[in-house]
Order: structure tokens, then sequence, then C-alpha cells
């Protein structure tokens, strides 16, 4: 994810002809299969709506600081999605797909992040950045994902509000990266659940404007390689494992006060 980019437009397949909240046509599962856990999950992140009008609540925030410009303005140039992409490994246990940033890049190089970026112009909503973001980064088809929900926005100390969009791809095997050489080095998974244990994990106190908060970290392990997941991107990870798995980290969280909008 590169929130600090706007990226030129690619073309791929159309997102907009389908609702990706709407059960009144068959979904992908119904053509490609998907465990019953996996579409029971699916099916329940949709009923509990987890989509807000955050286009509104976005540029009442900017229009305040920035009373001369129109609202739709700010809203693309301050907002970025970030897939939160999920499937079933042999266990039946769910994965996330990430990646590690190009050690070539100016800022955040060599760190973990899931795939996104910044919005771009041509973009309708979250949705559409989040998964033509991972196009470009990874190769990964906006038709293969199924968009099952839209978490409220995590904002920045620089006040870009980064919409985490959770999708499903229900057969995993089916998808052969394709990286974009000047944006990603890589691409991994790791197990979603990881994100609510104390197990590999660390903490480090900061502080913003006098509030102690703690920035997490958490090591896994592929082989002989261990790839760090923190900050933000850890922050979306312990949210979306906290919603699908219906239960809080068992560590304090302690989030950064300016994650949130109305603590601003």
């Amino acid at each position: 994810m590169d929130i600090h980019r706007s990226s030129s437009s690619l073309e791929y397949p159309a997102v907009g002809t389908r609702s990706p909240f709407s059960f009144s046509k068959p979904t992908l599962a119904m053509t490609f299969g998907g465990s019953e856990k996996l579409v029971e999950l699916a099916k329940r992140l949709r009923q509990e709506n987890r989509y807000h009008n955050l286009d509104a609540n976005v540029s009442v925030s900017n229009s305040r600081a920035h009373e001369s410009q129109s609202a739709v303005e700010p809203i693309q140039r301050n907002r970025a999605a970030v897939l939160i992409c999920l499937f079933e490994d042999q266990n039946g246990d769910l994965r996330v797909i990430l990646t590690r940033r190009s050690s070539k890049l100016s800022s955040h190089s060599g760190e973990v992040a899931l795939p996104g970026g910044k919005r771009d112009e041509n973009d309708s909503d979250d949705v559409d950045t989040a998964l033509r973001e991972a196009h470009e980064e990874i190769g990964l088809n906006p038709s293969m994902v199924e968009v099952v929900a839209v978490l409220e926005p995590f904002h920045t100390r620089i006040n870009i509000a980064v919409v985490p969009v959770v999708g499903v791809i229900w057969d995993k095997r089916a998808f052969n990266p394709t990286l974009n050489a000047a944006e990603v080095e890589s691409v991994f998974d790791a197990p979603l659940e990881m994100f609510l244990k104390d197990e590999n994990r660390r903490q480090e106190e900061q502080d913003w404007k006098g509030h102690k908060y703690f920035r997490h970290f958490f090591d896994h392990r592929i082989e002989n390689e261990t790839y760090v997941i923190w900050a933000l991107t850890a922050g979306i990870l312990i949210k979306a494992a906290s919603v699908v798995y219906q239960r809080p980290p068992s560590f304090e969280e302690r989030r950064p006060p300016f994650w949130s909008i109305r603590n601003r």
C-alpha cells in the first residue's frame, strides 16, 4: 500500500456491474466453490452491513479544514483504500494476502503492507480503489474477489483516510501473482487469527499530543525469512480479525487516538 501515491489507471475487468453486498444474484462462491464456513462468514459480514457512508463523513471533516474547496476534491486527495483479501488454507483456516514493498521506494521501503493506495480520480468508490491497486501491485484480477465488507477508515497522522475493504478469494489456486517490481518485492500470506494472539507480538509505547498508545509488531516467519507486520497495517488487521472472529484481541490494543476521526 502506498497512500502517498496516486497511480495512473490500468484497464481491468469492470467491477461496477454487480453490488458486492447484494444477494439478488449468484455469488462467486456458488460458481467456484468455497467451504460452508467461508460462505457463512461472507454472508454474515454482508448482513452486518459494515458499509458506511464514509465519503460523507470525510467530506464534512475536510470541508472544515479547506472551506474554500469543494468537498469532492479533498475526498480524492486525502483518501486511500487497502484490500484485506482472505482465503482458506487446506486446514480451513483463514489467511490474508500481504506484500513487502520494494526496497527502492522513497517511503516505507521494504515494509510489509496490504495491497492498496490512494484514490484515483477514475475510481467510483473505495472498493474500486482497493481492487484496482491490488491488480496493479500483485496482478490480482478483481473478478476473482468477492467483496463482503468495507470497514470504517483509519486516519493517518497526515489526515489520510485509509479504508479497509474486505474481500474473499474462493479458490486461491487460481491466483498466480504478477508483481509490479517497482512497488512490490514479494507477496506472501499470514493467518488472520494471529492478529488476535499475543504470540510473536511485541509493542512500543508511543505518545501523541499527550495520549499514550501502543504500536504493535507481529513477527511472521516463513522458512528462513521473518516478516514484520506493524503500525497501521497491524492495526487494520487487528480490527479485521476482531470483526471476522467476533472477539477482541488477547492483548491490550490501546489504539492511536488519531486513527479515529472523532478524536482528532
